[in-house]
């Protein structure tokens, strides 16, 4: 194999790299969405099946009350729907997630312009090693 070719096979191998990357930051990114959804958005909750007029909860992190878990000690409908390790959970799924892409991203990023480095290295070499040619007037 030249090294032409190998070098456009480690290119392509790179492109993948890097395209994992992306799409395990592109998931980071989705469940960190989601943690906020859980953090920050109001929500309504059933207190029996088919509920016509459920509970309106405010959000676990902004609320009017002292505490997002004031709640939780008169037994309150919105604190057992939104609970604080769902959020954690999905918080702590993202930042593996979120490393690793960023990793397989940067280095598939690094090697690919290592590449062209040492594709444009070569190509002026050679232009070095030629002859230089003379000029007729």
């Amino acid at each position: 194999m030249r090294s032409h070719d190998y070098d456009l096979d480690f290119r392509d191998r790179v492109r993948r790299v890097r395209a994992w990357g992306i799409g395990l930051l592109s998931v980071a990114g989705l469940l960190w969405t989601w943690c906020a959804v859980l953090l920050l958005m109001p929500y309504e909750v059933d207190r029996r099946p088919d509920d016509k007029y459920p509970e309106e909860c405010e959000s676990r992190l902004l609320t009017d009350g002292d505490t997002a878990n004031e709640g939780l000690r008169r037994s309150d409908w919105c604190e057992h729907e939104r609970d604080w390790p769902e959020a954690l959970a999905v918080l702590g799924l993202s930042a593996p997630v979120s490393v690793a892409g960023a990793m397989l991203f940067t280095g598939g990023s690094v090697s690919s312009r290592m590449s062209a480095h040492a594709e444009a290295m070569r190509m002026l070499d050679g232009l070095a090693e030629r002859p230089p040619t003379k000029h007729q007037s």
